[in-house]
C-alpha cells in the first residue's frame, strides 16, 4: 500500500508539469494561428486590361500569368488563415497609385507584387526579387529562398530599388519576377499550369516563413535549416534610371540639339518643341 501511494503522489506532483506544458504548447499555437488570421495579404497580379506587360512584340502576355499566380496564390494563403485582398481579380487595369493604396489602407499587412521578366536578348533568364525599405528585407529574403530554390531558373538575386509600389508601400512590399517570358524555356514552363502551381507554392512558402530569416546575412542559396532562412544579400539598384526614362532623356537632347541646329540655318521654327514624358517603370 505505502509503494501504491508514492506512486501516485508522484504522478499528481508530475500532473501540473504536464497541464503547464500542454498548456504552453497550445498557447504557442494559438498565437502562431493569431499572427496569421491577424495578417493581411495583398496581392498584386502585375499590369492588366490595356497593359499586356513585358516589351513590344512579346508572344506571352505577362497579365495573363501573373493574374494566374495571384489567383493559385489567394488559395493558398486563405487556406493557411491568413486575410487575402487582391488589387485586381481579373483582367482589369489598376494604376499604381491604387494599387499602393490598397496596401496601405491595411495597418497589419504585406504587400506581394507578382511580374515576370521580359529582354530583349532571348536568353536572359532567372529569377529576381526586388524590395525596397529595410524593413521588406526579411519579406523579400524568405520569398526569393524559396522561389529561386525551387523554380529550374538562374538564381539573379535580391535587389534594392526604388519601384513606385515598393518605394511608396507603408507596409512591408516585395516585387517578385518569376522568369523571362522572352526567353524560350522560361516562357515555356510559364505557360505551364504545374509551373504556376508551383511558384504559388514556393512564395506561400516564403510568406509563411518570413518570421525563419535570421539577422545574419547569408548567401542567396537553399542553405537553411528547418528553424531558420537566411537573410539574403542583395545588389543596390536604388540608383538607377529606368530605361524608358533614360532613353526619354537621350532622345530630348537629340531633339533639342536638331532643333538649334535648325535654328541656325533658319529663321523660321519647326514648331513646338516635343516633351519627353517618362512612366514609372511598374516591373
Amino acid at each position: 500500500m505505502p509503494t501504491k501511494f508514492r506512486r501516485l503522489g508522484l504522478l499528481v506532483a508530475g500532473l501540473p508539469i504536464v497541464l503547464w506544458v500542454c498548456g504552453t504548447s497550445t498557447a504557442a499555437t494559438r498565437d502562431a494561428q493569431k499572427t496569421v488570421s491577424s495578417t493581411t495579404v495583398v496581392i498584386d497580379a502585375g499590369h492588366g486590361g490595356h497593359d499586356r506587360g513585358g516589351i513590344p512584340g512579346q508572344k506571352v502576355a505577362e497579365k495573363e500569368m501573373t493574374l494566374d499566380v495571384a489567383q493559385r496564390l489567394k488559395t493558398l494563403l486563405a487556406k493557411s488563415g491568413y486575410q487575402v485582398v487582391m488589387t485586381r481579380d481579373s483582367d482589369v487595369f489598376v494604376p499604381l497609385p491604387t494599387r499602393v493604396a490598397i496596401a496601405n489602407s491595411y495597418s497589419n499587412a504585406i504587400f506581394v507584387c507578382i511580374h515576370f521578366n521580359s529582354a530583349k536578348r532571348a536568353g536572359a533568364d532567372g529569377i529576381e526579387t526586388y524590395f525596397y525599405g529595410r524593413d521588406s528585407l526579411p519579406l523579400a529574403s524568405a520569398v526569393h529562398y524559396y522561389v529561386a530554390g525551387g523554380a529550374p531558373s538562374t538564381n539573379r538575386g535580391v535587389r534594392r530599388r526604388g519601384y513606385y509600389v515598393l518605394r511608396k508601400a507603408k507596409t512591408p512590399a516585395v516585387l517578385v519576377e518569376c522568369g523571362f517570358l522572352t526567353n524560350p524555356t522560361e516562357a515555356a514552363y510559364a505557360q505551364t499550369v504545374s509551373y504556376r502551381q508551383k511558384l504559388a507554392d514556393e512564395i506561400a512558402a516564403g510568406i509563411r516563413g518570413r518570421s525563419l530569416v535570421t539577422s545574419a546575412p547569408g548567401a542567396s542559396t537553399r542553405v537553411a535549416t528547418d528553424e531558420s532562412i537566411p537573410l539574403q544579400s542583395y545588389t543596390d539598384q536604388t540608383n538607377v534610371r529606368s530605361s524608358s526614362r533614360s532613353r526619354s532623356k537621350r532622345s530630348h537632347k537629340r531633339s533639342s540639339r536638331t532643333k538649334s541646329s535648325t535654328k541656325k540655318k533658319s529663321s523660321t521654327p519647326d514648331g513646338p518643341e516635343a516633351s519627353a514624358t517618362s512612366k514609372e517603370r511598374e516591373g
